[in-house]
């Protein structure tokens, strides 16, 4: 809904205090939960993909690519393929294409799903670092209560058919977050509300 392709059953979805059935007054960018890249093409143009899309002039979209493989770490790889990087690392390329049309909002639907716990909770770390970086609003889909627990200001927890919210939890921790939060007490007690409200929707028969 919030990309546009499906409207609300009920009621309106707002985007930027404007109906978001109207036409996005600011761009928006999705990152997929697989890395889907082009296994023929460079890192450079797989990032640069959108731009290219867009219309946007060579040189600047090379300024921007440049810029973005430097903030997920990949500015060494600009010019290898897809294959010869490891899981965590093409997902950092996917992740790239987000930021590099200068969105304000970033959608994100279960990016690191398919990842090690090592290389999930890296990439999570990094995505906080980008969101600082480049003031992004990003909605991040995840089933992983951790992970939802680490990068969020808001946990809107949702039960299907139909879908619908069931809580909207506020997680009162400072920015930046460090690998200390994830052992502190907060965490475990943010973690624990989480658990317990995972439960009561299931009990009531709900399906989050």
């Amino acid at each position: 809904m919030v990309a546009g392709p499906v409207e609300p059953s009920d009621g309106k979805l707002m985007l930027w205090r404007r109906d978001s059935r109207e036409k996005a007054q600011h761009p928006l960018s999705f990152v997929f939960r697989e890395a889907t890249l082009m296994p023929w093409s460079s890192v450079r143009n797989n990032v640069r993909l959108p731009l290219d899309l867009a219309g946007v002039p060579r040189a600047e979209g090379n300024t921007r690519v440049n810029e973005v493989l430097e903030l997920v770490g990949l500015g060494k790889f600009a010019d290898v393929l897809p294959r010869e990087l490891s899981g965590g690392m093409q997902m950092r390329v996917s992740i790239a294409r987000g930021p590099v049309t200068r969105p304000k909002l970033l959608l994100m639907d279960e990016p690191f799903g398919a990842l090690d716990e090592i290389t999930r909770n890296k990439l999570d770390s990094d995505l906080l670092r980008l969101w600082q970086e480049q003031n992004l609003t990003v909605v991040f889909v995840t089933h992983s209560i951790h992970e939802a627990v680490f990068l969020s200001q808001r946990v809107i927890m949702m039960a299907a058919r139909p879908g619908r919210v069931v809580e909207d939890i506020p997680i009162r921790e400072p920015f930046p977050r460090s690998e200390a939060f994830r052992v502190s007490p907060a965490f475990s007690l943010y973690a624990r509300q989480l658990q317990d409200s995972l439960l009561q929707a299931s009990q009531s028969g709900m399906e989050p």
